[in-house]
């Protein structure tokens, strides 16, 4: 019994104490210009796909999904609100993967390895997809996977053929920063004009990089990739994925 309360006992400081922690950070963003995205209750400033199910939801505090939405049309989770420059922070985890999938191995300059015949080299990995679109674009979307070039790169200009060189090589992320499955990880992301600069858990994996075409102002979204297939069953590189602490700045004029 004593042990049992000295236990409960520890666990309601710590709670306290988290609850302390957020607190005073909260205080910190709105001082800084932040405004907060999400209360940790409700989607109040999110649209829910018309028909989801139940699938984008808040479970202990955070944004979950289990890309199993039931939506006919577009599945993914975006804000009411609409922006054009701004700091975006942003938490979030990879719950778990959800197959094996065949990753193509991307080089520094955002160009494929290729074999002697010229086919792409891939590698059987554990994987699971989600991303968000900046603006509400799916071209500038920045990815979020168990891809080895690492989560923030904007796969809709790179992977085109049409891209050149040095755009290409400028969305590719320069480390993969990714903490392992499972673990929090931050963005922070800077988007000026047709221009963003991310950071992944405070490293820089992009730089000024320009997205071409990118509409003036659009909404921030949370991509549904993947899904069930006809059995029910996952796909491979589905968005098993949570979000938390996400906060905006505008840098509008």
């Amino acid at each position: 019994m004593g042990i049992a309360l000295r236990v409960s006992g520890v666990l309601v400081a710590v709670l306290l104490h988290v609850s302390v922690f957020n607190q005073a950070n909260a205080q910190l963003e709105i001082e800084d210009g932040y405004r907060s995205l999400f209360n940790g209750k409700d989607l109040g400033q999110w649209v829910i796909p018309e028909g989801d199910g139940g699938h984008w939801k808040v479970l202990d505090g955070v944004i979950d999904y289990d890309a199993r939405s039931e939506a006919p049309g577009s599945k993914h989770l975006q804000t009411r609100d609409e922006f054009g420059d701004f700091i975006l922070k942003i938490d979030w985890r990879i719950k778990q993967t959800s197959g094996s999938y065949d990753v193509p191995v991307v080089l520094s300059d955002g160009s494929y390895l290729k074999d002697a015949a010229g086919k792409k080299v891939t590698i059987k990995t554990p994987n699971a997809d989600s991303g968000i679109y900046l603006r509400g674009e799916s071209k500038a979307q920045l990815n979020i996977w168990c891809w080895p070039v690492g989560s923030g790169e904007v796969y809709g200009v790179r992977h085109k053929d049409s891209t050149p060189p040095e755009i290409r090589a400028g969305v590719t992320p320069r480390i993969n920063a990714d903490k392992p499955v499972g673990e929090w990880n931050k963005f922070v992301i800077i988007l000026i004009k047709n221009r963003v600069t991310v950071y992944l858990n405070d490293h820089m994996i992009l730089e000024n990089a320009l997205l071409p075409e990118i509409p003036e102002r659009g909404p921030i979204v949370l991509q549904h990739h993947g899904g069930p297939d006809g059995k029910g069953k996952l796909r491979p590189a589905s968005s098993l994925v949570q979000f938390r602490n996400i906060w905006i700045k505008s840098l509008d004029p």
